[in-house]
């Protein structure tokens, strides 16, 4: 999102956790060190709203970095600030529902996604409101809002959206769009660990195991592993009668996630 001010903060697409129990989402991500400064405009006299802009890029700035290092209080004060300061503030209202979601109010979470929208219509605000609603059970009007964001000729990291609206096509009973917006995303980014997840799913589900292995290798050379990902390679491969694949990623989860694995002793969760 780029603001018209003298000196702009842009927030850069990248993978940030959507509460989605499988895979995450690809939304704007403000803990990322993503702000670009540019320089300034020569400024003859500066107004209450000028500074008041100032006041909430600053805030904003130190709101970002207390974030990076996990503290979320102190994120979340200076968010506020930075609210404060400039009301009309997609990037603090962005700022405030990624802390929110990590503090785990899922719901005032959302409510800051759709101000964000509201107060900066574009391709980058409706991704993350979508990716909000896919996340906490709003599924089928998720898919409203990707449109909406592919819809914005400026949106330059369409694939974000089309992998989102892809895996939530998927769980909405909808295969077809699915494998149409997640192919399509991985044309314009074939590395996209949303789309690669989430085809490698929809290939297990019908069957197909050895399409699945394939997009599930590809994931986990994509991005970083994570519990839901290992655990699919695992079910793919113990289907394919490789018992050594299946038990060697059976390992890295028990490794790399003890807690998730103890969880899934009793029985494999379907993907």
């Amino acid at each position: 999102m780029r603001r018209p001010d003298a000196v702009a903060i842009v927030l850069l697409a990248a993978l940030a956790s959507a509460g989605c129990s499988r895979v995450a989402f690809i939304k704007t991500d403000p803990s990322r060190q993503d702000y670009n400064r540019q320089a300034e405009d020569v400024v003859v006299k500066e107004t209450d709203a000028g500074r008041n802009r100032a006041n909430a890029r600053n805030a904003l700035l130190l709101s970002q970095q207390r974030l990076t290092e996990g503290d979320l209080a102190a994120a979340e004060k200076y968010a506020k600030q930075a609210l404060q300061a400039d009301p009309q503030s997609a990037d603090a209202n962005t700022m405030l529902a990624v802390i929110s979601d990590q503090q785990g109010r899922r719901d005032q979470s959302g409510a800051y996604y759709q101000r964000a929208a509201q107060l900066t219509p574009n391709g980058g605000t409706y991704n993350n409101y979508g990716a909000w609603l896919c996340a906490n059970q709003h599924v089928a009007e998720s898919l409203t809002w990707f449109d909406q964001a592919l819809a914005d000729p400026a949106y330059n990291t369409p694939a974000a959206a089309l992998a989102n609206a892809g895996r939530c096509a998927l769980d909405a009973g909808q295969p077809e769009r699915a494998q149409r917006d997640l192919r399509r995303a991985l044309e314009l980014d074939p590395t996209n660990p949303v789309a690669l997840d989430a085809l490698a799913r929809s290939e297990f589900r019908a069957g197909r195991y050895f399409e699945a292995r394939a997009f599930s290798e590809r994931r986990l050379a994509a991005a970083p592993a994570t519990a839901e990902a290992l655990l699919l390679a695992s079910q793919i491969e113990d289907k394919l009668g490789d018992s050594a694949a299946a038990a060697r990623y059976g390992r890295r989860l028990r490794e790399e996630f003890p807690g998730v694995a103890q969880g899934n002793a009793g029985g494999s969760k379907s993907p």
